[in-house]
């Protein structure tokens, strides 16, 4: 009886136990006092130093960097008390090509959110296509559903502060994907899609600590981000890697500019990494950063 009483215990403590730790494991997560910092706050020297360290063990990697051909940004998710934040050239604004799509996605939650558009089957399916597959004319759909002005209202808002001079730009959507329309470029630079690692990071930061629009509304952002398509870039290697792991992601290719974003949840890995880069040979680049920054994140933790 006493060994029966033991096992069920044994059974109701596994599941509690079990039960708390998929709770904490799932996105999005809660500070430990509510408050979402700037990201730019959070910025650790030792995980910078590390990061520049790495990346100029690369020649050509270095050289980018020097020209402002190659920008990064990692955060450090592992305690979510205690995130650490890391960039490199990661206040200087490039083209990037499909990866400002995240704004788009924002702009449109925050639509519904406001009851600005009405929320359809039609609507979630475009926001699916245009994240998972990338695809324009599901973008372009979204961009004309809301609007320029309105993307621009978001993403400058001062709760989430996505596009900023003072912080060297940010996220901006300001061309349609698709041949024809006017153009609305940003103000720094004329870009019509435009993106710094810095605010393409903060987007991910604040994604995960559930202060995009509301907790619900970036679960709902988070589910339209997960399981990608497109399997090359940073999920190229994170596949082999990190096969237990979830990718929250969106990435951009146009000529020489390529760019890559992704939120990787897993047992062994909480970190958020982006990358632009301008040159002919970034999608590659871009898989190869994944290990040496793996190595950097861990290095600080040590």
């Amino acid at each position: 009886m006493k060994n029966i009483k033991f096992l069920i215990y044994g059974f109701i403590l596994s599941a509690m136990t079990t039960g708390t730790f998929a709770q904490q494991s799932q996105l999005p997560i809660s500070p430990k006092d509510d408050t979402v910092p700037p990201l730019e706050t959070l910025q650790s020297l030792e995980l910078e130093t590390y990061l520049k360290q790495e990346i100029n063990k690369n020649k050509k990697w270095g050289r980018l960097v020097k020209s402002n051909k190659l920008s990064l940004g990692i955060v450090d998710l592992s305690d979510v008390n205690d995130i650490k934040y890391a960039g490199v050239n990661d206040r200087f604004m490039m083209y990037a090509a499909s990866l400002p799509k995240i704004a788009i996605l924002l702009a449109v939650m925050d639509a519904v959110d406001k009851g600005e558009i009405k929320d359809t089957k039609e609507l979630r399916k475009d926001l699916r296509l245009m994240i998972s597959k990338s695809n324009n004319k599901a973008s372009t759909r979204n961009i004309d559903r809301v609007g320029y002005e309105k993307i621009e209202e978001v993403l400058r808002g001062p709760r989430n502060r996505l596009y900023d001079e003072e912080t060297g730009g940010g996220l901006w959507v300001g061309k349609r994907y698709a041949a024809g329309g006017r153009r609305y470029p940003e103000p720094m630079k004329g870009l019509s899609h435009a993106a710094t690692t810095l605010q393409v990071c903060s987007f991910y930061y604040q994604l995960a600590l559930g202060n995009l629009i509301s907790p619900e509304r970036s679960k709902e952002m988070l589910d339209i981000l997960v399981d990608p398509a497109l399997h090359h870039k940073f999920v190229n290697t994170l596949d082999k890697i990190a096969p237990k792991a979830k990718f929250y992601r969106k990435s951009g290719s146009w000529k020489n500019f390529h760019s890559d974003s992704v939120l990787v949840w897993g047992p062994d890995r909480k970190y958020i990494i982006v990358a632009l880069v301008d040159d002919s040979l970034g999608e590659q680049l871009i898989r190869d950063l994944v290990i040496p920054i793996e190595k950097v994140l861990k290095k600080s933790r040590s």
